[in-house]
């Protein structure tokens, strides 16, 4: 589904990917993790298309089409989704203005209201909502609940969610992460998912976990790794690959 090939990305001239491989096939879960600084972030936001992130070098194909020079808008439309890390505020459009703008061209309006509320309901995101100028004054945790509304409403293939765990409640991490696994299965869709937070196997099964560290991926195995991180950190993962390499 997603073949990321020698990829080199710059911005403000500073290069933050440095050679980076990646597949991704249908179906799968990718869990992304490493310090602080690694380039996490910013391959999600050149994937999505985000303007002033520059491809310097490489190639990103989405099912066989290569996607480095489209806008955001049009790799939106071939079914690509970012949640992000910071969700963004619109002072002055609701909730429902803004749903109803992004879905206008795959449902009928008479339906749409209907569709929106059926997924509020899912997320227990009170209906009063949607009536509220877009993210203003909501929780972090509101915040990260609305990403996922999006992801819900537009069924993408290809799920990116940036540190979508990050400064969640217990019982809001459930929530999200239930509303995730059930849309994999239904949906088949793939998921990369970018965290720092060792204990995301309690709530998803990745096929590979991969450690990114100065702008590429040093090291891609299964989720066991994980717990390595946990006990050791990065700094011995890190020290073990650069003997390999040396």
């Amino acid at each position: 589904m997603l073949e990321i090939k020698n990829l080199y990305v710059k911005i403000k001239n500073n290069l933050i990917i440095k050679g980076l491989n990646l597949k991704i096939k249908k179906n799968e879960i990718h869990v992304i993790m490493g310090p602080n600084g690694s380039g996490k972030s910013t391959l999600s936001y050149i994937i999505s298309g985000k303007p002033k992130y520059i491809i310097d070098k490489g190639k990103i194909l989405f099912n066989k089409k290569l996607i480095n020079n489209l806008s955001p808008y049009e790799i939106s439309k071939l079914g690509i989704f970012l949640s992000f890390q910071y969700p963004i505020e619109i002072n002055g459009i609701t909730m429902y203005i803004f749903l109803k703008n992004i879905l206008k061209n795959k449902y009928k309006n008479k339906v749409l209201f209907k569709k929106i509320y059926k997924v509020c309901k899912k997320l227990n995101i009170n209906k009063n909502n949607l009536y509220r100028y877009f993210n203003v004054g909501f929780s972090g945790g509101e915040k990260k609940k609305n990403e996922i509304l999006q992801m819900l409403l537009l069924k993408p293939k290809l799920v990116i969610l940036d540190e979508i765990d990050s400064g969640l409640d217990i019982d809001t991490l459930n929530l999200i992460f239930k509303n995730i696994n059930k849309y994999k299965k239904k949906y088949k869709c793939s998921l990369i998912i970018i965290t720092h937070n060792t204990n995301i196997v309690k709530y998803i099964n990745p096929n590979y976990v991969h450690i990114l560290y100065n702008g590429k991926i040093i090291k891609s195995s299964n989720k066991n790794i994980i717990y390595n991180i946990d006990k050791y950190g990065y700094k011995k993962i890190i020290k073990n690959e650069n003997k390999k390499n040396n």
